[in-house]
């Protein structure tokens, strides 16, 4: 093991793949988790017992979440490589990885959103069906307003996994500070510089989580 370090000379350097994570982070949780939404949303509304119950709709929704939700990243990345190439034209580096990671992330995000509006009691809903409110109204202004802190404390938690997938995606040369970290960290048996990573990512994730659960409180004490 080297007794000596590179951190010092390589400290530019990290903070370039600390932007290429939150990068990779920001693109991931903007169009993955507005997808899972919409997705998430599909599955409770097609639900039985949902405001727009349809159970081929719901079936096949519940197919493609069970389907891909349960495949590890590393062997998802591989899987898609081929959709990637055809979407971003490559099926490696920081393009692939985005890909990657939007389309893993919509079906986790999509579970999670599903189990949240289930916490919406459901006479809120039938006071608002007595109410004269049609179903799509009742979908927009009352189902996602109730079960707002718990989709945002959810999201919290993709949001930690998609940093951890991110870090993943270094082995597909996606940059970013896992890539870092294995390169001038782990392969030049340099361990500064990997915790140097390490600390880096546990500071963004603290602070999300952070942020994350004080807005829930925030929308709870309403």
């Amino acid at each position: 093991m080297r007794t000596d370090t590179r951190l010092p000379e390589l400290w530019g350097d990290i903070w370039f793949a600390t932007g290429e994570t939150l990068l990779m982070v920001a693109w991931t949780v903007l169009i993955g988790g507005l997808l899972g939404l919409l997705l998430g949303l599909g599955l409770y509304l097609t639900r039985k017992g949902g405001l727009f119950p349809n159970r081929v709709v719901s079936a096949v929704l519940n197919l493609l979440v069970n389907f891909f939700r349960p495949i590890p990243f590393i062997i998802f990345i591989a899987a898609v490589q081929p959709a990637a190439r055809l979407v971003v034209g490559t099926g490696i580096g920081t393009p692939a990885v985005i890909f990657s990671l939007i389309l893993a992330s919509m079906f986790g995000i999509a579970r999670i959103t599903e189990q949240n509006l289930i916490t919406v009691p459901p006479g809120v809903i039938e006071a608002a069906r007595s109410m004269g409110a049609s179903r799509i109204r009742i979908a927009a202004t009352v189902l996602v307003p109730e079960a707002l802190a718990p989709v945002i404390l959810g999201f919290t938690f993709a949001f930690v996994a998609i940093v951890d997938m991110s870090a993943v995606a270094g082995l597909v040369a996606g940059g970013g500070l896992g890539a870092f970290a294995q390169t001038f960290g782990y392969r030049q048996y340099d361990p500064a510089v990997t915790w140097a990573c390490v600390i880096i990512l546990v500071a963004i994730v603290q602070v999300v989580q952070f942020a994350g659960n004080a807005l829930a409180a925030r929308i709870l004490s309403r």
